[in-house]
């Protein structure tokens, strides 16, 4: 779907000068307005003739989310017993994003997410654009904000498609009915869906060539990392072994989480759905034509996506250990 007005559009290479300005915040309304209309009469593949919206509660962008009707550890627990209870699912790391901050003294309210991976329904996705592996595997935020309210959010199936071009991926349908399933018996409650669903063609992503192979690069990568004694290491995902697994085939495709709450709490205390695109990650990836490549989530695109006005410093630096990072990996 083309935006109705093409001087508004917002790129990936326009985020950091209109950030400095606040314009893009301005814009960001004004497109809002422009595209409410046109994608509630639009189909997704997560969303036929789904028109549920909520205006002022969770309307983070590109997202789904449910009020639960449970307490936080009970839609916690409720949600990871049903992945418990489905053999192709299974869960690759649990963060307890409350439990980081109280380790480096400061105070957050319940907030955890879980990363869960079906190889059968997520190959498929990789195999069309491997820069999907930035936000796969699956994941599910969990969070009680400050008026005791329980929220569970997801990235939906329409922001899948349209950030990676995922057009004609058969396995999206299901991905987004186990999403809305899962979430729908962890809440006990109805999902529903923020005002745009859709990004931009590679929105946000940042992404360097690197001048060594694949398992250099990745090497790399994970040594700057660990060497960071800042940084702390959740897990490391192998998304070509993952698909092998199943008996499908996939280019090198790794990815690794990583975080430090010293610099990451404050921007969920400032806005928790923040932490559905933390902790920090990064993708390696060779691509068709063997050229190793780098990529990871823009600091100011999440700060945008989630409405943070404040914690430049903090998002400063997060965006020097990315970039510092991914130098390392590339052997710049």
């Amino acid at each position: 779907m083309q935006n109705t007005n093409e001087d508004m559009r917002i790129t990936p290479d326009s985020y950091r000068g209109a950030i400095k300005n606040n314009k893009y915040l301005y814009m960001h309304k004004i497109i809002y307005l422009f595209s409410f209309f046109p994608i509630l009469m639009a189909c997704s593949n997560d969303d036929p003739g789904d028109v549920v919206f909520s205006a002022d509660v969770l309307n983070v962008r590109g997202t789904r989310f449910s009020e639960s009707n449970n307490s936080f550890e009970a839609t916690y627990s409720n949600f990871i017993e049903a992945l418990n209870a489905n053999p192709a699912i299974s869960i690759i790391a649990e963060v307890d994003h409350a439990a980081n901050a109280r380790a480096v003294g400061r105070v957050l309210n319940p907030t955890k997410i879980v990363f869960f991976a079906n190889p059968n329904l997520g190959t498929p996705l990789l195999q069309k654009n491997q820069l999907a592996g930035l936000d796969l595997p699956q994941k599910l935020l969990f969070f009680e904000n400050s008026d005791a309210l329980v929220f569970a959010m997801y990235n939906s199936v329409a922001y899948l498609d349209s950030r990676y071009q995922l057009q004609d991926t058969a396995t999206l349908g299901q991905v987004s009915g186990v999403l809305e399933t899962l979430t729908n018996s962890a809440t006990n409650s109805d999902v529903k869906r923020a005002g745009i669903l859709i990004a931009e063609s590679g929105e946000g992503i940042i992404t360097i060539e690197s001048n060594q192979d694949f398992e250099q690069t990745y090497s790399g990568l994970e040594n700057a990392v660990s060497s960071d004694e800042n940084l702390q290491i959740y897990v490391q995902l192998d998304h070509q072994a993952n698909a092998a697994s199943v008996g499908m085939e996939l280019r090198p495709t790794k990815l690794i989480l990583f975080g430090n709450p010293n610099l990451e709490t404050p921007l969920m205390q400032n806005s928790q759905t923040i932490g559905l695109d933390l902790p920090l990650k990064m993708l390696v990836w060779e691509d068709q034509d063997g050229i190793v490549k780098i990529s990871y989530n823009d600091p100011l695109y999440l700060q945008l996506r989630h409405g943070i006005n404040e914690n430049e410093s903090q998002l400063q630096q997060i965006a020097t250990i990315l970039e510092d990072l991914s130098k390392a990996a590339a052997g710049n």
